[in-house]
């Protein structure tokens, strides 16, 4: 499973939970043949692909998240849009600001599950991190009798195209003497308003990389922005065969993983992905029982993609019946219209000329 265009490299191009200067190089090789991606399961409008616009989050005090973020990661800077505060990612992405009144809500458990930077040096970043009071490093727990790391690659390595290991893994790789890489990696930090931001490397540059989701099903969630959307996959996301719409849905792994941010571990199996521009969407299925809750009101209240001409989107995803959260409306100087996703995500499409 390993190459240029593997999961792995796959993977480390996402940005997903973090790997190696090496894998992110082999990434950024597998880019020049991600320009053909993976075709659209049953499109019928070629229209030409969103980019990704913006994540949209509300907050008691924007000005000081915004302070926050560009403390954090030097490469940002305080911008605004449509009269909102946002925050500008040297890749052209925003993250734009609602101010409101209380606390915003993170539960019940919605699809939109954190967002993430790539950096240079993620110990580096690390050690900055933990010599400032007003940072907080969540720990990632390591399956081993309460034990924890704060970089991924400090404790043993994931395998099989999977980033963590399970229990009996585990007690395998203690048994054999795996070795932690301590070479790039994941880790967390609680940001403002109780937000939960991953930071990894070691990468190029400095730039948010990701917004990774749960979904109730994550190959039919692939399949749904594949054929509304226009998203490109990333090499070696579609699984052992592609999916479709007839056989998407899987069961999800009873195997926990670890690291991972609960004691309980992560279940990682399925997994699934889509990309817009140079920001993906990678996924995880829902990790309990309960359904996903809308996004709209909650911290991540919604994504939002940039498109060239709205009216020609609007009547695409109505003849395909996509759910209409709002009708077309003004914002700012463009226009906007805000519609739902396979886990009750809200996606807003913004024109952008």
């Amino acid at each position: 499973m390993d190459g240029p265009i593997s999961f792995r490299a796959g993977w480390a191009m996402l940005g997903g939970e973090g790997y190696s200067m090496k894998t992110a190089l082999s990434a950024w090789v597998a880019i020049v043949a991600f320009c053909a991606p993976v075709p659209a399961i049953g499109q019928t409008d070629m229209l030409p692909a969103p980019g990704f616009h913006h994540l949209h989050l509300n907050s008691v005090d924007p000005d000081a998240a915004i302070d926050f973020y560009t403390r954090q990661f030097p490469s940002t800077a305080r911008t605004s849009f449509a009269g909102l505060p946002a925050l500008k990612s040297p890749n052209d992405v925003l993250v734009l600001f609602t101010k409101v009144a209380t606390p915003p809500a993170t539960a019940p458990q919605t699809a939109i599950w954190h967002f993430g930077w790539h950096v240079t040096d993620v110990r580096r970043n690390r050690d900055a991190y933990q010599a400032r009071p007003g940072v907080t490093l969540l720990p990632l727990y390591t399956g081993d009798a309460g034990g924890s790391v704060l970089i991924s690659t400090d404790t043993w390595p994931g395998r099989d195209g999977v980033l963590g290991l399970t229990k009996a893994q585990i007690t395998e790789a203690k048994q054999t003497g795996v070795a932690p890489t301590r070479k790039g990696g994941f880790a967390y930090m609680g940001g403002p308003d109780n937000a939960l931001v991953e930071y990894m490397g070691d990468f190029p540059a400095e730039r948010m990389n990701h917004v990774h989701f749960f979904h109730e099903q994550p190959f039919c969630a692939q399949l749904w922005y594949q054929k509304h959307l226009n998203a490109a996959v990333p090499p070696g996301r579609a699984g052992v065969a592609p999916r479709t719409e007839a056989d998407c849905r899987v069961e999800r792994s009873p195997e926990p993983t670890w690291p991972a941010l609960e004691t309980e571990g992560l279940i990682r199996v399925p997994t699934a992905a889509v990309v817009f521009g140079d920001v993906a969407f990678p996924s995880y299925m829902r990790q309990g029982d309960t359904p996903l809750a809308p996004t709209r009101g909650q911290l991540y209240d919604h994504v939002a993609l940039g498109v060239g001409d709205l009216d020609a989107w609007v009547a695409k995803l109505r003849r395909e019946g996509v759910t209409f959260l709002e009708q077309p409306y003004r914002l700012g100087d463009t226009r906007a219209v805000m519609i739902e996703g396979p886990s009750r995500e809200a996606i807003e499409l913004v024109e952008v000329r």
